[in-house]
């Protein structure tokens, strides 16, 4: 259980970088960690621990949290002439001064009207739209192809999960797997599936989750390990 946070910096080459120390009842020894979807340095340590001795320690390893640092994607505004992956292609925004505001896919681009200071936005809200109707219909007909019921679909943007499914049948997506090519979201679809059968990661899961699929899931989740985290450098 966490028992709260509070900010300090270390030096990184000269800079102070903040530092999100967070103070746990399960922490047994210090942890650094760096959030790559918030840029984000986390320290973590247990409740008793003496802070300065545990920022000293985090500076220590300034070499660990540059190497870190230098890996993270740089993030990806959703404006105009901005290029995104939409279901596993490349598209480019193509704003059009006097154009309608509706959004369009003409080709490997996405035309829109409108407000260009509110393109970002619109693009983003047009892609969660999108990502939960996909995925509702894919969850519904999958789930009626092999006999089970999902009470509801939802999406939202979580860090460090693609899908959820609660014991009640509500199953919520990553809007990001809209950015996946289709047999990976589909992949991601049939593991929630699964779990409406095991509330587990057991060898029955794993052979419910290849069952429900088609075939072998392996491909999909690697491909979310290597790409996985470069979706979540799109903002709008």
């Amino acid at each position: 259980m966490s028992t709260g946070n509070c900010d300090a910096e270390i030096l990184i080459d000269g800079v102070a970088v903040p530092v999100r120390v967070r103070r746990s009842a399960r922490a047994r020894a210090y942890r650094l960690s760096l959030d790559h979807t918030r840029g984000e340095l986390r320290l973590s340590l247990p409740v008793r621990a003496n802070l300065k001795r545990a920022l000293g320690w985090a500076q220590e390893h300034e070499g660990w949290v540059r190497s870190q640092m230098a890996k993270q994607p740089a993030l990806t505004m959703l404006g105009d002439g901005a290029v995104f992956p939409l279901e596993g292609r490349q598209l480019q925004i193509c704003w059009i001064e006097g154009a309608s505001r509706t959004i369009r896919i003409e080709g490997d681009r996405l035309m829109l009207g409108g407000a260009v200071e509110s393109v970002g936005p619109r693009v983003l809200r047009w892609l969660k739209l999108r990502a939960r109707a996909v995925l509702e219909t894919e969850s519904h007909a999958m789930a009626r192809d092999n006999g089970l019921i999902v009470a509801s679909v939802g999406v939202g943007d979580p860090r460090s999960r693609w899908g959820s499914c609660a014991s009640d049948g509500s199953i919520r997506y990553s809007w990001r797997l809209i950015l996946c090519p289709p047999e990976v979201r589909r992949a991601t679809v049939a593991h929630e599936l699964a779990h409406l059968l095991h509330m587990d990661h057991s060898a029955a899961f794993h052979a419910a989750h290849k069952r429900i699929l088609g075939c072998d899931p392996r491909p999909a989740r690697a491909w979310l390990r290597v790409h996985g985290a470069a979706l979540h450098r799109f903002v709008g």
